[in-house]
């Protein structure tokens, strides 16, 4: 590394040794606790680790190829990992786990969406993914359209998806660390975003990566740990940890003064639906976003180019799958122990009046609650580390997909028509991530007292909405063309924003209307917004009479040889 490269890299030791001073400083006034400077310690050993990592992959990163996607030289488990770490990110591991505490049985209709999603793209995506892209999912998209329009449709599909993401992880971040360690929420949202932007900007997609493997590898460990404690407590067996469950919720409705008959059917209500999505439409549209969001989602996407070929493209979903199928049934079993051990302990007293008045977002602790319950201090200095490491890997994947989207996407594709040379490119690429930076840092402040929910939900929304239609049509439908895929794929990102601003979720709660004012009446747009996309597609695609289009008709053939047999992709992606 040269000298300015070991000089912000001691800016961001510095940065994160400042977490032990602040935290040592004004303490438990924030937290209404101890500081945990087990947690502290474990912090700081992760991200002495991971600046590391960057430092050796900064020494390997020498092209925009190396940049983006790790010189293509991850093997197929590596990836598969890392795709599981970036997918397990703070929504999975703290969001779901204090939904299941909430609302029992209906939590665990998170985990089954953002399962659901990982088929489609194992037999409809990633091997074609692997064959047709390069570096971002506007490559695949744009094979055989123009380049301009369908590059800047990508760009801000992508944008959009990264921002909202990236805000509701800031707000994320931040909260976790002011709860845990006591700081300043402003200084943990810092903290977040100079680490996030030091790992990207000198380690690229090799120190992403790597750090993405550390973490999965950590919070799958954590969990496992967790489930099996969790388990022992009732003889390992789930029945008996459901039975305790519905006691627990019973005797708590009892002491808020309902009759032994309403107790006992709030009780009982964690084990059957209802308590989360309370319409069938909301519950389909729910769905449809976390199933369809996954095969859409920008850093996700990008994943599938870092592998040398389409086998091991394929082989990366495979073992996402695996990992993140286990990580789910494990975050089930959490979430009903913190029923068993977090609403019974005095300690948490707070929490259970958070559920019992504030829903499922009332504790997003629940996790780090039951660690602490399970495994004292030290196993709760685990989790809470390894809690901000989740959400700090999944913050670097983000601004990476957000960075090239500028920089390959519009400055290499549109400003300087292909001819960028790989220099340029990754200076605008490392630009843009400080400016990704900056605004991640300045909206994580500003958020800090909204409703982030709906911010994770619309980004899904919108993938599904925009990107997913977009990919699904351009890589499947002989007759789709440019105009079609822009000009519907415009149609699904707008009305997914603007369904969402209209639904209860952000009409009501986050700007203040009154209850029941909502235009929009569902918790989720993808239903709506996903269908406008797809018939947007292909109604301007059949309209679409030009010369153009036909020629785009005609090269649909060479883009099924290539994106089913690879033939032309090593050479099309060779760094």
């Amino acid at each position: 590394m040269n000298p300015r490269h070991n000089t912000l890299v001691a800016l961001a030791l510095a940065a994160a040794c400042g977490l032990a001073q602040a935290a040592g400083g004004d303490v438990g006034q924030a937290a209404k606790q101890p500081t945990n400077w087990i947690a502290i310690g474990m912090f700081s050993v992760f991200v002495l680790a991971t600046l590391y990592i960057t430092k050796w992959a900064a020494g390997r990163t020498k092209s925009a190829a190396d940049f983006y996607t790790a010189g293509g030289g991850i093997t197929g488990f590596q990836n598969g990992l890392a795709i599981a770490g970036d997918y397990m990110s703070a929504a999975s591991f703290l969001g779901i786990s204090a939904a299941v505490m909430a609302t029992g049985y209906d939590g665990l209709i998170y985990a089954i969406g953002f399962l659901v999603g990982w088929p489609i793209l194992t037999f409809l995506m990633a091997e074609r993914l692997r064959n047709l892209g390069k570096f971002t999912f506007a490559d695949v998209a744009g094979y055989r359209f123009q380049a301009g329009p369908i590059r800047a449709f990508a760009a801000s599909g992508t944008l959009v998806v990264v921002a909202f993401y990236l805000i509701a992880q800031m707000v994320g971040a931040g909260q976790l660390i002011k709860l845990l360690f006591g700081l300043d929420y402003w200084v943990a949202v810092v903290i977040v975003g100079v680490l996030m932007m030091v790992y990207v900007l000198f380690g690229g997609m090799t120190a992403t990566t790597w750090v993405q493997i550390i973490k999965a590898v950590l919070l799958l460990s954590g969990v496992s740990f967790m489930a099996v404690m969790v388990l022992a407590q009732f003889g390992f067996s789930p029945e008996a940890l459901f039975a305790k469950s519905v006691e627990v919720r019973t005797q708590i409705a009892a002491n808020t003064g309902k009759t032994p008959q309403e107790a006992a059917s709030i009780g009982l209500s964690i084990m059957g639906p209802g308590g989360f999505v309370k319409d069938p439409i909301s519950a389909i549209s729910f769905g449809m976003a976390l199933m369809f969001g996954t095969a859409g989602l920008p850093h996700i996407l990008m994943r599938f180019f870092t592998v040398p070929d389409a086998k091991e493209a394929r082989k990366s979903v495979g073992w996402a799958t695996v990992w993140i199928g286990y990580f789910y049934l494990l975050i089930f079993i959490i979430g009903f122990g913190a029923i068993t051990l977090v609403l019974t302990n005095p300690e948490f007293a707070n929490t259970v009046t958070g559920v019992i008045h504030g829903g499922a977002g009332a504790s997003n602790m629940a996790a780090v609650l039951v660690a602490k319950s399970v495994g004292g201090n030290v196993f709760y200095g685990f989790i809470s580390a390894v809690a901000f490491a989740t959400i700090l890997a999944v913050v670097a994947g983000l601004t990476l997909s957000g960075a090239s989207a500028v920089s390959h996407d519009i400055y290499a594709t549109l400003i300087k028509h292909g001819k960028a040379d790989s220099a340029s490119e990754l200076r605008v690429s490392r630009i843009t991530t400080v400016a990704l930076g900056v605004v991640a840092v300045v909206l994580g402040i500003a958020f800090e007292k909204q409703n982030i929910a709906f911010m994770v939900s619309l980004a899904f929304a919108v993938a599904a909405s925009a990107n997913f239609p977009v990919l699904f049509l351009s890589i499947l439908w002989k007759d789709c063309t440019t105009r079609g895929a822009v000009v519907g794929g415009f149609l699904g990102l707008v009305s997914s924003v603007a369904l969402t601003v209209l639904s209860p979720s952000v009409w009501e709660t986050t700007l203040g209307h009154p209850a029941g004012s909502a235009p929009f009446p569902y918790a989720s747009p993808a239903l709506f917004s996903m269908t406008i996309g797809f018939i947007g597609i292909w109604l301007f695609s059949v309209l679409d009479k030009s010369r153009q289009a036909e020629k785009e008709r005609a090269l649909f053939a060479a883009q099924q040889v290539r994106s089913e047999t690879g033939l032309g992709a090593s050479a099309a992606s060779a760094h």
